[in-house]
């Protein structure tokens, strides 16, 4: 699974790498709405929450799907302005500025993107604002999401201007309350890495830029196209336009792909986070979790967490042959969990805990335990 970025008769100059401060402001809403996505944030998340003002932390909670269950386009305004040219603003008054330059048709089939995953995204859809068909099921979807999600949807198809004005308004007070603080931290770091890939860029291609943005994406340079590693299928293409990168420092794990029909594609990347350095890729991932889901691999897993072990221990421990341990061994080699040293005549084999550790904490509780 991937989504694919299409190319082809993409000039260099049209690749753009730039920071934007209203794609940070989303990443911090997301942050403090999703602590549990961003442990290395606990400690700022704690400081903010502390201070926050109660009025505004309830506005918070009026739309946090448009940012806690997805990251909404809306904090990627630029990539929608015609053209497919627009860069980031340098403030984050002259981001809300484009936000603005967007239609009200634009802004919210973006705003309801916590229902896309049911809609059409990467093709051409009639605005929920225009088709009286779209809009019952935009309805009938928020509905299922709970009450929040009902009436912002309403309040959205009715009256597209007084969210607008009060979305603008509450981003405005987030600023002041604790975003501006923030990204004058932040935006040093951002700055130094779109530079550092800008000269990657125009220095030695894009294919050296996009491995140094993540190793979960690739260059097909013979198909002409982008190919991120996701859990999801998607396909866009910059004809007629550029493609941006976004460097996020609040936004570690995430690695967004913005597809939607009609704008410029985006990456929205993490920097700053060791743990990026190989991220296991979709493929990985499914032979591990396939491996470790085999009631006797786990069983397997449990000894070999706490020692080393020849196949012949293991098959008298679980009362089977050699053979068959040795079948199951192979799946856990192959998935990467388990590595094997030999010490003279034996092969000894040890489960790879850093490795099933990144998986999740339960599982190698639940085998230590």
């Amino acid at each position: 699974m991937s989504v694919s970025i299409d190319i082809a008769g993409l000039r260099p100059e049209r690749a753009a790498i730039v920071p934007s401060p209203l794609a940070e402001l989303g990443m911090a809403l997301h942050a403090l709405s999703e602590p549990g996505h961003h442990p290395g944030l606990q400690g700022w998340v704690t400081s903010v929450t502390a201070r926050l003002d109660p009025h505004l932390a309830d506005r918070m909670c009026e739309a946090d799907f448009l940012w806690r269950t997805s990251f909404s386009d809306i904090f990627l305004p630029y990539a929608g302005i015609p053209g497919g040219s627009t860069l980031p603003g340098a403030t984050l008054a002259e981001e809300l500025d484009l936000l603005d330059k967007l239609t009200d048709e634009q802004f919210a089939d973006a705003a309801l993107e916590f229902i896309t995953c049911t809609l059409a995204y990467d093709t051409y859809a009639p605005s929920a604002l225009s088709d009286e068909v779209v809009r019952r099921r935009a309805l009938e979807v928020a509905a299922s999401r709970g009450p929040q999600q009902v009436r912002f949807t309403q309040r959205l198809l009715d009256d597209p201007p007084t969210v607008r004005g009060w979305l603008r308004r509450f981003l405005e007070d987030c600023d002041e309350a604790f975003f501006a603080e923030a990204w004058s931290r932040l935006s040093h770091q951002l700055t130094a890495d779109a530079r550092h890939k800008t000269d990657l860029l125009r220095h030695r291609g894009l294919a050296e830029a996009l491995a140094a943005v993540s190793p979960a994406i690739t260059l097909d340079e013979a198909a002409g196209r982008i190919i991120v590693d996701k859990l999801l299928e998607g396909r866009t293409t910059t004809a007629g336009g550029g493609l941006l990168l976004v460097p996020t420092s609040l936004g570690w794990p995430h690695l967004n792909v913005l597809h939607r029909h009609g704008w410029q594609p985006l990456l929205h990347y993490p920097v700053g986070a060791p743990e990026l350095a190989s991220p296991p890729s979709v493929e990985q991932l499914t032979l591990r979790m396939t491996a470790l889901s085999h009631p006797v691999r786990m069983r397997i897993c449990r000894h070999l967490a706490r020692s080393t072990y020849t196949t012949t221990e293991l098959a008298q421990v679980h009362g089977m042959s050699a053979p068959e341990i040795s079948r199951h061994l192979a799946v856990l080699k192959k998935a990467g969990l388990v590595t094997t040293r030999r010490r003279g005549r034996y092969v000894l084999h040890q489960l790879d805990v850093s490795t099933v550790a990144r998986l999740g904490s339960d599982f190698l509780e639940g085998i230590l335990r």
